[in-house]
């Protein structure tokens, strides 16, 4: 790449911020971590980094998951770009911020403590550094957004799941009840899950069948000219 058609024009530095979602004890959390660095140093931060030179926006944001999370694979979605003149008070940095749904059965929790990092009820989340807070609400906005439209939700789950933990995700995401009959009656009318013969009994005797999403039976309910939505 040649760099000298630029040179009269002002540089800046780009990072990625992310906003790593992880469901567990029937809530939504974000993993959050110590700033490691100054300015701000120890103050709750997102998982971030700068952008280098030979890598796109995609290829840093998922350097940065797998750095946190030792997760491949993982579902992520750039949410906007961050451009205040003076967001950052360290210098002038353009941050572009990207959601990720993380599967926590394969989160690795040793490195928690190695990045003194730690997942936060999104209820209490605390004050973030520079706009922080703000890349955490229109992630979640734009999370809401998709889940109703899209069936990225799954990408919560690792492989199974029961329809009663569905549901609290969705109420989780939404922070507000979801009927439960009209709730299940519509996932289960789309044909898109295949019910296993294993139950959940962990939390009641008579227990909750898991279920599976099916890729190819939602292939085949959009050729149909059907709409996901919940």
């Amino acid at each position: 790449m040649n760099a000298d058609y630029y040179l009269e024009n002002p540089t800046f530095l780009v990072a990625v911020d992310c906003i790593i979602f992880g469901f567990k004890d029937k809530e939504l959390h974000i993993l959050l971590t110590r700033r490691p660095l100054e300015p701000l140093k120890g103050e709750w931060s997102l998982m971030g980094g700068f952008l280098e030179d030979n890598e796109s926006l995609n290829q840093a944001a998922e350097k940065v998951l797998f750095r946190y999370t030792q997760q491949k694979g993982i579902y992520m979605e750039q949410v906007k770009a961050y451009g205040e003149i003076n967001r950052d008070i360290g210098g002038r940095v353009i941050s572009v911020a990207f959601y990720a749904l993380v599967r926590l059965e394969e989160f690795d929790t040793s490195l928690a403590a190695k990045y003194d990092a730690r997942w936060v009820n999104i209820r209490e989340l605390p004050r973030l550094v520079f706009d922080h807070n703000q890349m955490v609400n229109d992630a979640l906005t734009l999370l809401r957004y998709k889940v109703s439209m899209q069936p990225i939700i799954f990408h919560f789950f690792d492989k199974k799941f029961t329809l009663p933990a569905l549901q609290d995700l969705y109420e989780a995401i939404y922070q507000m009840p979801i009927d439960k009959r009209n709730f299940r009656k519509k996932i289960v009318s789309m044909n898109i899950l295949d019910k296993q013969e294993e139950k959940d009994k962990s939390s009641s005797k008579r227990g909750a069948y898991y279920y599976v999403f099916n890729k190819k039976k939602y292939e085949a309910f959009l050729r149909e000219g059907k709409r996901f939505s919940l």
